[in-house]
């Protein structure tokens, strides 16, 4: 007796990684990979290590990003988008200097990898980061700085939030707080033993050149002498 032969289609295998593909987003893994480099570091953040994190293949990655260079590109994109380049077009040009600068602090502070990404310039090339910089040099040339110097004070700007972020007594995103604390203690008795007949400003600032009791101070009088310096030569 003949077997019944089938009227059904053949079912086909999707490609490996499809259905990972269809239910992962660019965004997703950006955001994702931001998470990873903020808790641990940006040398921490491979392809592979991203892919376990969101429980899908390498190759489903690899959709969205060509490569880990191409993903570090989007992360740059990403922290330059969370400036607020929304300003108050009544307010003083310095007012505004001071509000750009202030949120590219608060978005320093609030993602301990986006230093080392700002400091990678070939990765501030996107979308985000280009209008970020073109509403600074608006507002410089508002101010009375011409294209030249407006480029300098703009450059200095993002140099000047690195700077407070990463100069912040005790401020190391690699250690674990009480690394820190440790450090800090360690650092504090070295400069409290020097010879006071030497180092008598030292013994006496042993305290506050360790620790950062005050970190709104640390940010708040930072930005107060860049933007007083850039106002400044604006008078001049």
């Amino acid at each position: 007796m003949a077997a019944k032969q089938s009227t059904e289609a053949p079912r086909t295998e999707a490609p490996a990684g499809t259905e990972d593909r269809a239910r992962l987003s660019k965004t997703a893994v950006v955001d994702q990979a931001l998470a990873l480099a903020d808790a641990l570091g940006l040398e921490a953040l491979t392809m592979r290590r991203l892919a376990q994190e969101l429980g899908v293949t390498t190759m489903a990655l690899y959709w969205h990003f060509r490569s880990k260079e191409e993903l570090l590109a989007g992360l740059g994109d990403r922290v330059w988008a969370e400036i607020d380049i929304d300003l108050d077009p009544a307010a003083d040009w310095s007012v505004q200097l001071r509000g750009l600068l202030e949120s590219l602090v608060q978005m320093l502070r609030a993602h301990p990898c986006a230093s080392q990404l700002l400091l990678s310039g070939e990765k501030l090339h996107g979308e985000a980061s280009l209008l970020a910089t073109e509403t600074a040099l608006a507002v410089l040339q508002r101010g009375g700085f011409d294209a030249a110097r407006a480029s300098e004070i703009a450059r200095s700007a993002m140099w000047t939030g690195l700077m407070l972020v990463m100069s912040e007594p005790g401020y190391d995103p690699g250690i674990t707080p009480e690394e820190r604390t440790e450090h800090q203690r360690q650092t504090l008795i070295r400069l409290a033993m020097l010879p006071p007949s030497r180092f008598p400003c030292l013994v006496a600032a042993a305290g506050p050149m360790t620790a950062c009791d005050d970190p709104e101070f640390h940010y708040r009088f930072g930005i107060d002498l860049f933007i007083a310096g850039v106002a400044a030569a604006a008078e001049r």
